[in-house]
């Protein structure tokens, strides 16, 4: 596609019948910009922008459907966006190259021109990531990840997070993106997702404070819970990087644990324009410490070893090994079980949680955290969350450059 230097600005208009429209298609002809189509709706601009003959698009603010995923499909297409009227703040958040006054058309060519010239444009991946620097208070975002074979990710999550909420404000996040439990695991009977709200809310560039205590569930003093996907399917309602807007959001109101899905594979090079495992990689590369959770059954031990391998490759934040069903009667020791792990990876610590299925199943029927029916439990759990939270524990900011810089195809 030639740069847009190189002559005519060609542009599409989304105006959604705004009263600036035909004074738009009067001006912009007699400034050397060619209007090539007066599109509908944003399904025919969206659709119009793949063919590669523009290079801005002049919408209305108000466009319906006009958010984050419809922004980047046009920059993903070599098109800029340049909005008149509507909310500045959202529109920029949705990364909107140039937000125009409707009472100015006069000089919409200018601006039109501007947002042609720009080499280099920012991929609003997520919406808010470069927009908001980390608060110095930040609370530390902990992820809880094991492999296939129901380890005890969910259970271990419930657990930091009851006992974190004991001594400071917690949200637990569920985003397992296979189907979530932490619902079903703590009697939360919720109509609507919160993840998927919250999702929604940043997607539209909305997802402020008072979005994000909508989208919660309070469980009890100082613990609230984002409840995950509803069905399995629905993991393609969450735009590859929310997730990060949605856990720097959770970050502010205190302390996060994050309950993951089981895989690491990154199948965003399929073809396909969604990852489904990208939540899982999201979290894991937002994180301030990670708790890899594997059973220690023989199998759970061989998926164990896998995990901590794509772990060490991904190279996340620290790393607490914890080691579920732990039994005399599997004929190994405690000692054994580090070496193998340490072979792998070098964690911070490799934790051990007793098997008691009585107090899991008692927790399970009452809708409560394992912590809350057994002392054994409790007490191995209290260990994992001095390790996770030590007193001395400081917040790892927010990676900086989220975003991806993207530049014109020649």
């Amino acid at each position: 596609m030639p740069s847009p230097t190189s002559g005519p600005i060609s542009v599409l208009l989304a105006a959604g019948g705004e009263p600036w429209e035909t004074e738009a298609l009067r001006l912009l002809p007699t400034e050397g910009i060619a209007v090539l189509k007066r599109c509908v709706d944003l399904a025919d601009l969206l659709g119009t922008a793949t063919t590669g003959t523009a290079s801005v698009a002049v919408v209305s603010g108000l466009l319906p459907g006009l958010d984050a995923d419809a922004v980047v499909r046009l920059l993903r297409d070599d098109v800029r966006c340049v909005a008149v009227g509507g909310d500045r703040e959202v529109l920029t958040r949705l990364g909107v190259v140039h937000c125009h006054d409707p009472g100015e058309v006069a000089s919409l060519a200018e601006a039109v021109r501007g947002a042609g010239s720009r080499s280099f444009v920012v991929d609003p991946v997520p919406p808010e990531a470069e927009l908001r620097e980390p608060a110095a208070e930040a609370g530390r975002v902990v992820a809880v990840h094991g492999g296939a074979g129901a380890p005890g990710r969910t259970t271990t999550a419930i657990a930091l997070a009851t006992l974190r909420a004991r001594t400071a404000s917690t949200v637990l996040v569920d985003a397992d993106p296979h189907g979530g439990a932490v619902a079903q695991h703590l009697g939360v009977l919720d109509e609507t997702s919160g993840l998927l709200a919250a999702a929604r809310a940043a997607n539209a560039g909305t997802l402020d404070a008072a979005a994000f205590a909508r989208c919660r569930r309070r469980l009890r003093d100082g613990l609230e819970v984002l409840t995950g996907l509803p069905r399995p399917d629905r993991w393609v309602e969450v735009r590859p990087g929310v997730l990060d807007v949605i856990l720097d959001e959770a970050a502010s109101v205190g302390d996060v644990v994050v309950d993951t899905g089981f895989s690491l594979e990154d199948d965003g090079d399929t073809g396909r324009s969604l990852a489904r495992n990208q939540m899982t990689l999201d979290a894991l590369a937002r994180a301030d410490h990670v708790v890899a959770v594997g059973s220690a059954e023989p199998t759970g031990l061989a998926r164990l070893a896998r995990t901590l391998v794509d772990l060490r490759d991904l190279g996340p934040a620290p790393v607490t090994v914890v080691v579920n069903r732990m039994r005399d009667s599997l004929g190994w020791s405690r000692r054994d079980i580090v070496g193998m792990v340490e072979g792998y990876l070098r964690p911070e610590r490799v934790l051990f949680v007793p098997d008691d299925r009585a107090a899991a199943d008692r927790a399970l029927v009452t809708g409560a955290a394992v912590v809350e029916h057994g002392d054994a439990l409790r007490r191995a759990f209290a260990e994992v969350h001095d390790a996770v939270w030590p007193a001395s524990a400081t917040v790892s900011p927010p990676s900086a450059g989220r975003g991806r810089w993207r530049c014109r195809r020649p």
